[in-house]
């Protein structure tokens, strides 16, 4: 049985974008020459992974609110004006992507799709089913979803505990098709991807990978992978980054198996979303380069992450791996975690924070207008 809405025309509020700015110390954000950050929407409880809508909505999803928003922009002011809630009561709708008219939810076991929804809002039609079934555990369970240059829903099935050995579709990177229901398993050995992204020139699929608990403050690394092949393993749970061994777990023919990753991001940096930057309004060197959400360590002795991240690439290797956004973490107080990156239409990036219940704006002021 379809999982009922819970909507009304109430839930259609009118946002004032900065009730709860005082609350968030902007001021603290340290960014590069020329650029500047504000708030694009703020009590958005909860904020996960966004989607852009063809017609400018910007949607979210949510891990422990459960809920699902839609956030438009009516007088085109680069701020919220008007929040909808979709739906609520669901079971970690933090995975969210758009194609193709619709906005498709990813639960922990399940893919909602929600036709022509922006044709339709503020009244929103009943969510159709696409595919229930994804396992239901809900350690790492949580999705991070988007659709592929070849049409297909990509999909990560993290590890149901900190480190085990568990049957597939555990521990990889699957991809649907949403009309025959068929799925492939891309990316093996992948502990709990909350990001990626594919190539703007090659199509192929970049992932972060959050590296296992418990094996001290400096192991092992936070990953960014790239696949190059169908099927590839990435060595989770008996190899962590290129060579680590894990303590627990040993299989020494699938450990030959494991592609290293091109860049060790830091022990417990908790990377999230990442994006290809391919936006016209940053500085030239910001094109094609990796933008990367860090969330923040919970089990580190002193706090690492609780940033945005910028890796530059020279083809496939990696030319310089540098913080673009700081500030979240002060001390080792945090008023902020960021969790997703998302490019807008004038080439401005957005990151949600699910601790600071907001989505910021990053901009570049270009030189013309300087002028």
């Amino acid at each position: 049985m379809l999982k009922p809405l819970v909507l009304t025309l109430s839930t259609l509020a009118c946002l004032t974008p900065w009730s709860n700015a005082q609350a968030l110390p902007l001021d603290k954000i340290i960014l590069p020459a020329g650029f500047s950050i504000d708030i694009y929407a703020d009590n958005v409880e909860n904020a996960r992974q966004m989607a852009l809508g063809d017609k400018g909505t910007v949607f979210v999803g949510s891990r422990r609110a459960g809920n699902v928003y839609a956030l438009i922009d009516t007088n085109n002011d680069m701020k919220a004006d008007k929040q909808l809630t979709i739906a609520s009561g669901l079971n970690m709708p933090s995975g969210i992507t758009f194609h193709q008219g619709s906005l498709y939810v990813a639960e922990v076991d399940k893919i909602w799709r929600y036709k022509d929804i922006e044709a339709k809002l503020p009244e929103i039609g009943q969510a159709e089913l696409v595919y229930n079934k994804l396992p239901n555990k809900s350690h790492h369970g949580w999705k991070f979803i988007a659709f592929g240059p070849d049409g297909k829903l990509y999909i990560p099935v993290g590890a149901p505990c900190n480190v085990c050995e568990e049957p597939l579709p555990f521990a990889s990177i699957l991809k649907l098709d949403v009309d025959t229901k068929e799925t492939t398993i891309v990316a093996k050995g992948v502990r709990n991807s909350v990001g990626f992204d594919f190539h703007p020139k090659t199509g192929e699929l970049w992932f972060t990978d959050n590296g296992r608990d418990m094996m001290g403050d400096d192991l092992p690394d936070d990953e960014l992978n790239h696949v190059t092949q169908v099927g590839q393993h990435f060595g989770f749970p008996y190899i962590h980054n290129a060579d680590i061994a894990d303590p627990e777990f040993s299989n020494p023919e699938i450990a030959k198996l494991n592609t290293p990753p091109v860049l060790n991001l830091g022990a417990h940096v908790a990377a999230l979303g990442m994006e290809f930057y391919q936006g016209q309004q940053f500085p030239e060197q910001y094109r094609n380069s990796i933008l990367i959400a860090q969330h923040g360590s919970w089990n580190r002795s002193s706090k690492v992450g609780y940033r945005v991240m910028q890796v530059e690439l020279e083809g496939n290797n990696v030319k310089s791996y540098q913080p673009f956004a700081t500030g979240w973490l002060q001390g080792e107080q945090s008023w902020g975690r960021p969790v997703d990156i998302m490019t807008m239409p004038d080439g401005s990036v957005l990151v949600s924070d699910d601790a600071g219940n907001a989505i910021y704006r990053i901009s570049y002021i270009t030189d013309d207008a300087k002028k």
